[in-house]
């Protein structure tokens, strides 16, 4: 409890702002080779921030299960929360692909254009590094893209669910769609 409220219900907060974050960092710079070096290691560190964040939630989220009766709904929300921990598992991981595959690429055309412009030739350069001949080559530029644009949409698609399911726990039979705000009937004003 934080100030009254059950510190889950704070604590989401980190997640639902950090997870689509570190997704949206990530597929910039998975396509975008100038957005990737700018943004640095920031991305794979707002990833650990968003992965650190979900089990933060998610132990502070088992303690209001048990403070609060039963129902499908929070069953559901309560897997759709454990879900969203696999889907920041794998967005740390793929952050922490494009950022090295990053580095290795750039260094590998540093070295192409040093051997270049003293006229030797850059392949022996790029032969003792496999992984940076690897990480720049394009196959293998498409294929992290594709491998992250899937696990950011599934890690935001995730969080969404997990909100979505958990706002439709907390909030069920609270709201009157008349507004009365009581759950009373309220008259529309045609009193004819």
């Amino acid at each position: 409890m934080v100030n009254g409220l059950p510190a889950h219900v704070l604590l989401v907060h980190a997640v639902v702002v950090l997870v689509p974050l570190a997704a949206l960092m990530a597929v910039l710079a998975a396509a975008w080779p100038a957005a990737r070096r700018k943004l640095g290691f920031l991305t794979p560190l707002v990833a650990l921030a968003a992965l650190g964040s979900v089990p933060l939630a998610v132990e502070a989220g088992e303690w209001l299960e048990e403070h609060v009766p039963e129902s499908p709904l929070v069953e559901r929300h309560a897997q759709y929360g454990d879900a969203v921990l696999v889907w920041a598992v794998a967005l740390f991981g793929v952050t922490c692909v494009i950022w090295w595959g990053g580095r290795m690429a750039d260094r590998a055309a540093k070295a192409a254009a040093s051997a270049s412009s003293e006229g030797t030739a850059p392949v022996t350069t790029v032969a003792r590094s496999g992984s940076a001949a690897w990480a720049s080559a394009p196959w293998a530029r498409a294929l992290v893209a594709v491998v992250t644009l899937v696990v950011a949409g599934g890690a935001t698609l995730a969080v969404y669910r997990a909100g979505d399911s958990g706002a439709r726990a907390a909030w069920q039979d609270q709201v009157s769609s008349t507004g009365g705000g009581n759950g009373a009937e309220q008259p529309d004003g045609d009193d004819d």
